[in-house]
């Protein structure tokens, strides 16, 4: 049994190099094979990628979050279009629209979003979509934009609704839930995964964010607790963690367009 981290911020969880990779290494002991490296900001990309462009099992992500919008950076989309051709570098993202912490203005947000909607047309990759009180916009922004390879709403928030909105609209999406799918007064995420198909669920830790249940008494969320949400979401379906592990393996090999077999030696 095998499980498929769609969202870590593995630099958040420790700065320092050699402990980045002890959690990658603690994440495989712990069944958590894959890993998709996310960042806000293309100069975390660049110190993020040449620390970990050789842990067998990282992956990348590379893009410009709304937090990023009054500074992407110097030629930020030259370097997101040369990045994009980097071994393991497979979707563009994280990047979205935010509206609750109220970065720059709503129109910069958008302009920023819809480059990289387009980025990801262009370069043939799915987009990792970072949503906080915009779903209408995001949701109208799609409809017109949307890439061929699809996207994954990271970090679910919206509700059964809006997800199947999207589907009935035929989009390409995925829905990647963290921690937070744990807790009791999630209803919205709740009713959500049991309301939308099998194959259109992801799961995720948002490491160092959004803690499972089961260990709330630590102080970050690492991509070895994968397998806690992961119970929870077998728990809940009434399905057998086995045969939900392996669907959920196939839907993230499936959107991230990588080979579903994985082979790895823990060290």
């Amino acid at each position: 049994m095998q499980f498929f981290d769609t969202h870590a911020h593995i630099g958040l969880i420790y700065d320092d190099p050699v402990r980045q990779i002890s959690v990658i290494q603690q994440a495989k002991q712990a069944g958590v094979t894959r890993i998709i490296s996310i960042n806000n900001s293309i100069l975390d990309f660049k110190k993020e990628y040449a620390f970990l462009k050789s842990q067998k099992g990282v992956y990348h992500a590379v893009g410009v979050g709304p937090s990023e919008v009054n500074n992407p950076g110097a030629d930020w989309i030259k370097i997101i279009e040369e990045s994009v051709s980097l071994p393991n570098v497979v979707a563009i993202g994280e990047t979205g629209l935010d509206y609750f912490k109220q970065y720059g203005d709503k129109r910069r947000q958008i302009e920023l979003f819809i480059t990289q909607l387009e980025l990801a047309q262009k370069h043939n990759l799915p987009v990792i979509i970072h949503n906080r009180d915009a779903g209408k916009d995001i949701f109208e922004i799609l409809q017109d934009r949307l890439p061929e390879k699809g996207a994954i709403f990271h970090c679910y928030s919206e509700d059964a609704p809006y997800a199947k909105k999207c589907l009935d609209a035929g989009m390409n999406v995925y829905f990647s839930f963290a921690g937070n799918l744990t807790y009791r007064n999630a209803r919205n995420l709740h009713e959500t995964v049991l309301n939308i198909p099998l194959d259109r669920i992801l799961l995720e830790t948002e490491s160092p964010f959004m803690i499972p249940a089961e260990f709330r008494e630590k102080k970050r969320t690492m991509p070895a607790y994968l397998p806690s949400t992961a119970r929870f979401l077998a728990e809940m379906l009434e399905t057998d963690l086995e045969k939900l592990s392996a669907q959920l393996w196939t839907n993230s090999c499936k959107v991230f367009n990588l080979p579903e077999e994985c082979v790895f030696i823990i060290q």
